[in-house]
């Protein structure tokens, strides 16, 4: 056992038997690497990473590898996932110098965190032009030995490029119809209307994408941008990379048709996917969008929840395969074989149905299960008998592996998703697993001064300071259950986070965002993103909660920070719309108020109530919020002099300080919150 052994890390445990001497990442080390005179091998990944995987079984298993890394570096270990803030300045770097990037990241740094030189995954042999990690690890060992003035001018020249990278536009205008219907021109280029999606392979979900078009469909009633939304959802919804039989999707598909995904399933995926296909229901009515979010939003309850209520990181893209071999895939795929020992005469109509074929779609002859587009009707009730003895039999398999930690942000993700998904669709269970993972963050990653935990681990709270993303994730999530729940307690815990943000992550002269504190760990650069990629930027995620929490509060300093940190936006927004589709969506509800709606009522539980509350929660106005309690309840500022009319239930709609006539009539609400 090694240095690793000791941390909390599913990732970091992988690799606590590995003959490498793995340092965490830490003070210790550096000044380890500094008393020996050797370079620093920084090596950074996650847990359910495929090639990590593989290139921790091919080289940091290998003991004559790790005879070679113990003698001449210092090796140290970083999970992405905790320390999003390290990796975030390195993969700048590697991005920078390579032109690309991706995991395991690999670099190679001074005694001081200085980095000279880059990789990703690196063979155990040449291979297609790629050199061996021990090529690399002896050409670096030179360097360091014999060039040691060349590395220096090298690492010296990289971190002053970075630190000349930092963004300014806090100081910009807010983006307006111009530069969205900008976006909305890039977006239409770069659509693919046979597949659904953008670009071509990899494909990756464009979750956040699909919010901004949907919301700009809501607002200005564009039907272009409602096509782009529906049939990319469809596409996925038909394709491999979405869980035919047990809900949820995959990372992102290795090809273009959405066929063949990338196995792991994240839990950020998910919780931005089950919120699109519900807000894509509550657009359009789709039977198929409304079974998409139920199905992904019980897979997470069923298969990510953990036993303290919150909800774990990801399930593993590999598994064994039966034979005590761990493949991709091997959980989810199917032969027509296999189809056959399971459903005997049925397995005919499952292949066609599912488009398994004997050449198969995957590897070996398997295939992953699609809903392609064919003719003929299936018998529903046939195909869900199925799909039930096709689960069971899968659940016999030996199963992924889960990374069980809880990451705030992307738990206030999944907060978001389940509360609003339980309220459209009446399922008060899924509320409850909302509040229930919001608890165990008040409980265990919230300190006495409102500071937040990144991470925790069975029930124990990691060591690692949030970032700009949790803080907003968060605050997003306790925002959506304070207005499914009533709840008054959640916009308060919003507003202490927020309170963090502009404290701490927003530069008071510029109103720039950093995805770090300003008291965190100094690092060789500040980290500093405001694109949108797997997950919203802080930085976007910030904006859209600063700006929900001033309609709800009228709190000033917190819209005037959103409208600052949405000047990224007009700058990014028309060149590069893919990679800022949060910040698109964010900029649809500041264009539209967002509208704020109050509901009074004599009780929660009354009927008339919980219909105009239910009303409000299925508008379509861009970010709308809304607030439901008693008149006069200090739950929420919303509903201060909001009396009943006429002793009736009643829904007030305001929008910048204009407030439209208040109506007892759920119709009329409605037609409110869609014009």
């Amino acid at each position: 056992m090694n240095r690793l052994a000791h941390e909390t890390s599913p990732y970091l445990l992988q690799h606590a038997d590995n003959p490498v001497d793995w340092w965490p990442w830490s003070t210790e080390a550096f000044d380890e690497a500094r008393k020996a005179n050797k370079p620093v091998l920084l090596s950074v990944g996650y847990s359910s990473c495929h090639w990590c995987h593989v290139m921790a079984h091919e080289s940091f298993e290998d003991q004559a590898t790790a005879d070679f890394l113990n003698e001449h570096f210092v090796s140290i270990k970083v999970d992405r996932e905790e320390r999003p803030d390290v990796d975030a300045v390195y993969m700048e770097a590697v991005q920078a110098a390579t032109g690309q990037g991706g995991w395991p990241m690999t670099v190679f740094l001074t005694p001081d965190a200085e980095p000279f030189y880059f990789g990703t995954y690196f063979p155990p042999a040449p291979r297609q032009g790629m050199p061996s990690f021990r090529q690399v690890l002896e050409g670096v060992r030179s360097a360091w030995t014999d060039r040691r003035d060349e590395v220096a001018e090298v690492a010296g020249k990289i971190v002053k490029d970075l630190a000349g990278r930092e963004i300014s536009y806090g100081d910009a205008a807010t983006p307006g119809e111009e530069e969205l219907a900008q976006a909305l021109l890039g977006l239409t280029r770069e659509y693919d209307p046979q597949r659904g999606g953008f670009g071509g392979a990899p494909k990756f979900p464009p979750s956040m994408v699909i919010e901004f078009l949907l919301r700009h469909h809501a607002r200005t009633g564009s039907d272009g941008a409602l096509q782009m939304a529906h049939d990319t959802c469809e596409r996925m919804a038909r394709g491999g990379i979405y869980d035919q039989l047990g809900g949820g999707f995959a990372r992102y598909s290795v090809d273009r048709d959405w066929v063949v995904p990338h196995f792991e399933k994240m839990l950020y995926d998910n919780a931005l996917l089950c919120r699109v296909y519900a807000h894509l229901w509550r657009t359009t009515g789709s039977e198929l969008a409304r079974r998409v979010a139920l199905e992904t939003a019980d897979f997470m309850v069923r298969e990510l929840r953990t036993n303290e209520g919150g909800f774990a990181s990801a399930l593993d893209a590999d598994s064994d395969d039966g034979t005590g071999k761990h493949v991709e895939g091997a959980y989810y795929v199917w032969t027509p074989r296999q189809l056959t020992e399971v459903l005997g005469d049925d397995a005919e109509l499952a292949a066609q149905h599912f488009g398994v074929t004997e050449e198969g779609t995957f590897e070996h002859g398997s295939s992953v299960l699609q809903l392609p587009q064919q003719e003929g009707v299936f018998d529903a009730r046939k195909i869900e008998d199925i799909k039930d003895r096709l689960l069971r039999a899968r659940s016999a398999r030996p199963a992924p592996g889960r990374d069980d930690k809880v990451v705030a942000a992307w738990n206030g993700l999944a907060i978001a998703a389940l509360a609003e998904t339980g309220a459209y669709f009446d399922r008060p269970d899924l509320v409850e697993a909302a509040v229930g993972a919001a608890d165990l963050l008040v409980r265990l990653h919230l300190d006495e001064h409102a500071r937040l935990a990144r991470t925790s681990k069975d029930g124990q709270v990691g060591a690692n300071a949030g970032v700009l993303e949790d803080y907003a994730d968060v605050a997003e999530g306790f925002l959506a259950l304070a207005s499914v729940t009533g709840e008054g307690v959640w916009l308060e815990f919003a507003g202490f986070l927020l309170d963090h943000v502009l404290a701490g992550f927003v530069d008071p002269e510029t109103g720039t965002l950093y995805d770090t504190a300003a008291d965190a760990e100094k690092l060789i650069r500040r980290p500093q993103d405001p694109t949108d990629n797997a997950t919203p930027s802080g930085w976007s995620a910030a904006a859209g909660a600063l700006l929900s929490y001033a309609a709800q509060t009228g709190a000033e300093p917190h819209r005037t920070a959103a409208e600052r940190a949405l000047g990224v936006v007009k700058a990014l927004g028309p060149r590069v719309p893919r990679f800022i589709g949060w910040g698109l969506a964010v900029a649809e509800a500041f264009l539209d108020g967002p509208k704020e709606v109050a509901i009074v009522g004599p009780a929660l539980d009354d009927e008339a109530t919980k219909t105009l509350h239910h009303t409000a929660l299925l508008g379509r106005a861009p970010g709308a919020v809304v607030a439901v309690g008693a008149p006069e309840s200090d739950e929420f500022p919303l509903l201060a002099e909001r009396p009943l009319v006429g002793g009736a239930p009643t829904a007030y709609v305001c929008r910048n300080f204009t407030c439209d006539a208040p109506t007892t009539d759920p119709e009329q609400l409605r037609t409110a919150l869609s014009s």
